[in-house]
C-alpha cells in the first residue's frame, strides 16, 4: 500500500509518500481500508519527533480515519 511516513522528525519536508507493507490483522483486529483519514495535533507531534506512535500503532501519521472494514 502507499502511506505518507516520517522518515526522520522535520516540518512538513519530513513526510515522504512511499509503498510500504500491506497490514496484516492479528486476532480482534481488523483491516481499514481507508478511504478519509485527518490530521490532528497528535500527528503534527509524531512529524516533529514529540509524540511517538501509540503501542501497537504503525508508525506512520494519520490516526483517525474512516473507510471500510
Amino acid at each position: 500500500m502507499r502511506a505518507i511516513v516520517v522518515e526522520e522528525p522535520g516540518g512538513p519536508e519530513a513526510l515522504v509518500w512511499t509503498e510500504v507493507p500491506d497490514p496484516v490483522a492479528s486476532a480482534g483486529e481488523v483491516v481499514v481500508r481507508v478511504a478519509a483519514t485527518a490530521v490532528n495535533r497528535a500527528d503534527l507531534l509524531q512529524r516533529q519527533g514529540r509524540y511517538p506512535p501509540p503501542p501497537g500503532a504503525p508508525p506512520y501519521p494519520g490516526l483517525e480515519c474512516s473507510g471500510v472494514v
